[in-house]
């Protein structure tokens, strides 16, 4: 019998847990092959890399001595909740990384509480404590505070502490950078705290799938932990489905994670994280069970979505210019892909056959998914942003979020008339060194264009953190900031003359030398309303010569917009 330890790496948005991940795997006894050279080893997608976030949870496996420790790096951000309770399932353990200036925040609080649910053993990772402005003692009194507001028990109020730098690749049991060599002591708290997998190896085969993968070869790959029992490769098993509908299937590969990658093995035994191949239609929260007796482990429950948005058939004026994939056939195949990996996402039909009605769990969640079908070259068109309404004892429900906001004292004024005017209600405020830090509740649709709107009024100087609180009775006469904007009053090719005086109304999204058609939004108007201007107007010709610098030079830079923003614009009017 192997010794095997399972342990999730759980944090808020860039406390540093890949940064950890790259330091453990680096200084394990396990040859990564090439992949040891890079940075950021586990966020290998593309927009992880850019964004600087990791949206997808993945395994890994390192060897320290004789014990293999399944290492499971989890998302930080909130819209990517379903990621974290899913593979929450396979841990016994959780290292929950702190940052040391900043403290718990919105998202720890998050994770804890479902590490919590699970009565996992929790290691405190106090991060980053290179920083200069660190403060050690202030942190970990925020961190037991927020252990005893989750309801923690006696044991799991008496946590292990570990300090650590993970840029430096150091970490000890004490905060002293300088007597730090290596992250050792982190593997040490592990082998130490975290208990070993327990199960009965004799007892029927048990395994829950939950993540899915897809290789060219092998076709579906399901990942999951043997709850129980054995799995041999070419068994055949019992594929039980989320609905309780039973199939004989057989294993046709059967692999375990060692480093990044996976290596094929004759059998594994409980406790371990394995993927399997051969099982047709293999989906998160199925068991895979011994197939003289087929037993079904409880099901993966999730926090059902709080957005939704339309996605549709682009029938733009400029439709098919972009995509390759442009028709319902291909957007409907690719939603239904994107539900066997994402079980926090929900796919409803519209009133046309053009039309998806895509539910998530926030923007952010949503807007990774445009952004990614966009990049495989599918080419659709979205609707605004809306928040789920639901009916419990015939009132109206809708959801609602806990913001916290730090941004210097001198703005205090501008963020309580802006929260006032969104139908937020104020439940805690500080003041310390300068900066002031607000707690409000406020309904999810007042947040709706609220983040680009804070940014400015701050000149970037503001942090706003959102977490989903639960539902409220619908609040009535919430409005947020409605805007104009600038339309396009003629298909055609924008011009720096055009712009040059549309300018004056209001601020441009497009530069000179876009094409644009009739009634697309080219800008925010300055008014309440919107404004119909001549963009590709053309500056007629006369006897007289004319410096054509003279009209570019006065032109204002466009507003460069992510896709969030863009987002957040289209539900502010």
């Amino acid at each position: 019998m192997k010794k095997i330890r399972n342990i999730a790496i759980i944090a808020h948005v860039d406390h540093g847990k890949s940064t950890l991940v790259d330091a453990m795997m680096r200084q394990s006894d396990t040859d990564l092959g090439r992949l040891g050279d890079q940075e950021m080893i586990m966020d290998f997608n593309d927009l992880e890399r850019e964004r600087g976030i990791t949206i997808f949870s993945k395994n890994a496996a390192v060897y320290y001595g004789d014990t293999k420790i399944n290492i499971i790096d989890t998302p930080g951000h909130a819209d990517f909740g379903g990621e974290v309770e899913r593979v929450l399932n396979m841990a016994d353990g959780v290292l929950l990384l702190v940052d040391a200036q900043e403290g718990p925040m919105p998202q720890t609080r998050f994770v804890l509480k479902k590490a919590l649910s699970f009565n996992h053993k929790v290691i405190v990772v106090i991060n980053k404590i290179d920083k200069p402005n660190a403060r050690i003692n202030y942190v970990l009194d925020k961190v037991l505070d927020l252990f005893i507001e989750l309801g923690a028990n006696d044991e799991q109020l008496n946590f292990p502490i570990v300090y650590a730098a993970s840029k430096l690749a150091k970490a000890g049991l004490t905060p002293e950078l300088d007597k730090m060599t290596d992250v050792r002591p982190v593997f040490d708290a592990v082998l130490k705290y975290i208990p070993e997998p327990k199960f009965d190896p004799t007892a029927p085969l048990q395994m829950m799938v939950v993540t899915v993968g897809y290789d060219n070869y092998k076709g579906r790959i399901g990942i999951g932990r043997i709850y129980q029992g054995m799995i041999k490769n070419s068994q055949q098993v019992m594929h039980i489905s989320r609905e309780g509908k039973n199939k004989i299937a057989k294993i046709s590969s059967l692999m375990t994670f060692v480093g990044l990658g996976k290596v094929e093995v004759g059998e594994c035994e409980a406790g371990d994280i394995v993927a399997i191949s051969g099982i047709d239609n293999i989906n998160i929260g199925d068991t895979i069970a011994d197939i003289n007796n087929p037993l079904a482990l409880p099901p993966i429950s999730i926090e059902k979505p709080t957005v939704k948005m339309i996605f549709s058939v682009n029938n733009s004026p400029f439709a098919g210019e972009e995509g390759d994939y442009c028709t319902s056939r291909n957007l409907k195949e690719r939603l239904e892909k994107e539900l066997d990996n994402d079980v926090a996402l929900r796919v409803d039909a519209g009133k046309s056959t053009d039309e998806f009605i895509v539910s998530g769990r926030g923007e952010l969640h949503l807007g990774i998914l445009i952004e990614t079908m966009r990049r495989e070259g599918y080419e659709f068109q979205v609707s605004k942003p809306e928040v789920i309404l639901k009916e419990e004892g015939g009132k109206t429900m809708e959801p609602a979020e806990d913001i916290w906001i730090e941004a210097p004292e001198k703005y205090s004024g501008m963020i309580i008339e802006r929260m006032n005017n969104r139908k937020g209600s104020m439940k805690n405020m500080s003041v310390e060194n300068g900066i002031v830090t607000f707690h409000f509740n406020i309904p999810t649709r007042g947040l709706i264009g609220f983040r680009n709107e804070f940014m400015i009024e701050t000149k970037g100087l503001g942090i706003v953190n959102t977490l989903f609180s639960g539902y409220i009775p619908f609040v009535e006469g919430l409005k947020t900031n409605p805007h104009g904007s600038i339309i396009v009053h003629e298909t055609g090719v924008t011009t720096a003359y055009g712009l040059l005086i549309a300018q004056e109304r209001g601020e441009m999204f497009v530069g000179p030398g876009t094409k644009v058609y009739e009634g697309q939004v080219v800008g925010q108007n300055a008014k309440a309303m919107d404004l119909p201007v001549h963009v590709c107007r053309q500056k007629q010709l006369t006897n007289f010569r004319a410096k054509t610098d003279a009209v570019t030079n006065d032109l204002i830079p466009p507003r460069a917009m992510s896709l969030e923003q863009h987002l957040e614009y289209q539900n502010r009017g």
